[in-house]
């Protein structure tokens, strides 16, 4: 799900990572109340910054007391949505992803959680919770591609995810792209 033009960068070897900073990031399966199996999306709130009112997974910096990636992406989701980190399990973790604009490398793992909720907004950082139905998510017909402009170019045309009324590109496309394909694997 990658643009051409952002394969073309990371291929050229544009982007000088050395200093990036860390993140870890959890897509997260769980139950919805019929027992259907979701996937748990954010939208961030309207701030003044680079991610203001995109759609993501819980997650977020790497912070000296985590003890590695996975126990960053727990600890921010136990945060931002109110999932008790103890009640996650781990399965896998996924291609990491380089973000330019903010200059992070995410490492995004999938996770399991037996629970509907309840779940708790960090009101200061999630406008909404955006659960989206494993059906939904599997469906090739979510997949469009749009016109933006990026902070490494413009007006160039991104693969994305059309779920639950919201579009989803960048980098967290990435990541549900590796995801779908896996899923496909064994499904």
């Amino acid at each position: 799900m990658a643009p051409a033009a952002r394969i073309q960068l990371m291929q050229e070897n544009k982007w000088n990572k050395n200093n990036a900073k860390q993140a870890g990031v959890l897509a997260m399966f769980y139950p919805n109340l019929q027992h259907r199996t979701n996937l748990l999306l954010i939208l961030r709130k309207t701030y003044a910054g680079i991610h203001s009112n995109q759609i993501g997974f819980p997650g977020g910096k790497y912070e000296k007391g985590d003890k590695d990636l996975s126990f960053t992406a727990l600890r921010e989701t136990e945060e931002e949505v109110g999932v008790p980190r103890n009640q996650v399990q781990i399965l896998k973790s996924l291609s990491k992803v380089y973000i330019p604009p903010s200059n992070f490398e995410v490492q995004p793992f999938v996770g399991l959680y037996q629970s509907s909720g309840p779940f708790v907004l960090e009101e200061a950082e999630v406008a909404a919770l955006v659960e989206v139905s494993l059906d939904d998510f599997m469906d090739d017909a979510k997949i469009f591609a749009q016109k933006l402009s990026t902070s490494y170019a413009s007006e160039i045309e991104v693969p994305a995810f059309h779920l639950n009324g919201h579009t989803v590109w960048g980098a967290t496309a990435m990541m549900l792209s590796e995801i779908k394909e896996l899923l496909k694997q064994i499904l």
